[in-house]
């Protein structure tokens, strides 16, 4: 009787179980072998032990990834992950390699796991194409959430062209981007050059899982992380709701004149595939086309322009511009520079402070640092933030450059080591404290070009 009642609750468990719904998880990793993965670029090695993947930082080595043979577009991926405090690393997907690029080098979206203090577990970086998309300096809790010398959940949600990011609950990246919408996932071991220190470190990944379908009833449901936009000419739904405007919709000049003029100019401009293209000419300063400025005036606010420069080129993006000056060339106001600080002779000229006429410095008055400059006909980020108590930060691809306080003493200082301590820059008031102005991008006889153009105004 005892072995017939076991067989029936046997049988009875066996009936239950098949009735259980599919929830859509699969493994991605079947625990015992790396069966379904090929390695591509470095040759750090990888084992499968205790049902984790493993992999190893050597010396020599450029930087190594385990992919999967498939590639997925749409999905949720859950892993669990373990990285040695001494290095870095991250797992791919929407990735690709292939012959035509760059000798094959994987290239994509990485999802960070970043062990130092910078703390930006959960970024997303661009693999071997644009760099950090979503950094995680304006984001406290997500800087907080990875936890060293332990194990960190991470869920990468991938859905279109949003993809968001949660580390251990706390949602770190909330990406719109269409750069690349399917490829494969891949995990790395980051290259650590010929370091003897960091030779030999482990990064461990379990419980990883994947799911394709049903994926809008699957999302995570908590606080998200400010949008982050780089779908050309657009504003999603999150930053509308910001106050975020376009300054270009990528096929008019509407919202724009030139400087000192009622209309947009003539000639010297172009407007095509999304860009606001200024064209080659001498080299001068305002002596093509012009420069053009935005139709309203600014006080304090947050900018953002993606520019691409030619090789050798100048221009910039000048801010609190008022047009009260009457004159030549370019237009009145405080200066972003873009510069190809390799190839232009003004990257190496200054009044009195070296480096202050390179790239994304207040042009002529405060030197750029931390540059991450993405190259010469390649778009980058640069991002102005005045706020209303007159700090000013210039960042670029997502890296704070500098910051200064309009009207400060140490601000005048330094238009007093400027060439806009001259009198024909302050008969209109002191150079660069107007309490608003329009924002102007400059025609310095150079090919630039300009797009994803949009303001939040601050108060």
């Amino acid at each position: 009787m005892k072995t017939l009642f076991s067989t029936f609750a046997a049988a009875l468990l066996l009936l239950c179980s098949s009735c259980q719904p599919n929830d859509g998880w699969q493994k991605l990793f079947n625990e015992k072998d790396l069966t379904g993965f090929v390695q591509l670029n470095g040759q750090a090695p990888y084992r499968v032990e205790g049902g984790c993947i493993i992999g190893t930082s050597v010396k020599g080595q450029p930087n190594s990834f385990l992919a999967t043979e498939a590639a997925y577009g749409d999905f949720i991926l859950e892993f669990e992950t373990w990285c040695d405090p001494a290095v870095n690393s991250g797992v791919q997907f929407r990735s690709e390699s292939y012959p035509e690029y760059n000798n094959g080098r994987v290239h994509g979206y990485q999802c960070e796991m970043d062990p130092s203090d910078r703390a930006w577990s959960g970024g997303i970086y661009d693999e071997a194409r644009r760099g950090w998309l979503v950094t995680l300096t304006d984001n406290a809790a997500g800087r907080a959430a990875y936890k060293k010398n332990d194990w960190n959940q991470y869920r990468i949600e991938a859905i279109g062209n949003n993809i968001r990011i949660w580390l251990n609950g706390v949602n770190t990246a909330n990406l719109y981007d269409e750069e690349t919408l399917s490829g494969f996932i891949a995990f790395q071991v980051h290259s650590i050059g010929n370091s003897d220190e960091k030779e030999g470190k482990e990064i461990k990944w379990r419980n990883i899982r994947i799911k394709t379908e049903d994926l809008q009833n699957s999302l995570m449901q908590g606080s998200l992380a400010p949008a982050v936009n780089r779908i050309p000419n657009s504003l999603c739904e999150a930053e509308t709701a910001d106050g975020w405007k376009l300054l270009f919709d990528g096929k008019t000049s509407n919202g724009w004149r030139g400087a000192h003029k009622e209309e947009f100019p003539k000639h010297g401009w172009t407007i095509a595939d999304g860009q606001m293209i200024v064209h080659k000419s001498d080299g001068g300063e305002s002596t093509n086309g012009g420069d053009i400025v935005t139709t309203d005036q600014y006080s304090a606010f947050e900018l953002q322009i993606e520019f691409k420069i030619t090789p050798g080129a100048n221009s910039g993006i000048k801010y609190f511009v008022t047009e009260s000056e009457k004159q030549k060339g370019s237009a009145f106001g405080l200066e972003y520079q873009l510069l190809d600080d390799s190839r232009h002779p003004d990257a190496k000229a200054y009044t009195t402070t070296p480096g202050s006429r390179t790239l994304a410095s207040l042009y002529d008055m405060i030197k750029a640092e931390n540059k991450r400059f993405n190259g010469v006909n390649q778009w980058n980020l640069a991002t102005l933030k005045v706020y209303p108590d007159n700090r000013v930060e210039h960042w670029l691809n997502g890296f704070k450059t500098l910051e200064y306080v309009r009207g400060s003493e140490a601000f005048r200082e330094a238009v007093k080591g400027s060439k806009y301590a001259a009198p024909a820059y302050n008969t209109a008031g002191p150079f660069g404290e107007a309490a608003a102005g329009h924002i102007l991008l400059q025609d310095h006889g150079d090919e630039v070009a300009f797009r994803s153009i949009k303001i939040k105004e601050l108060k």
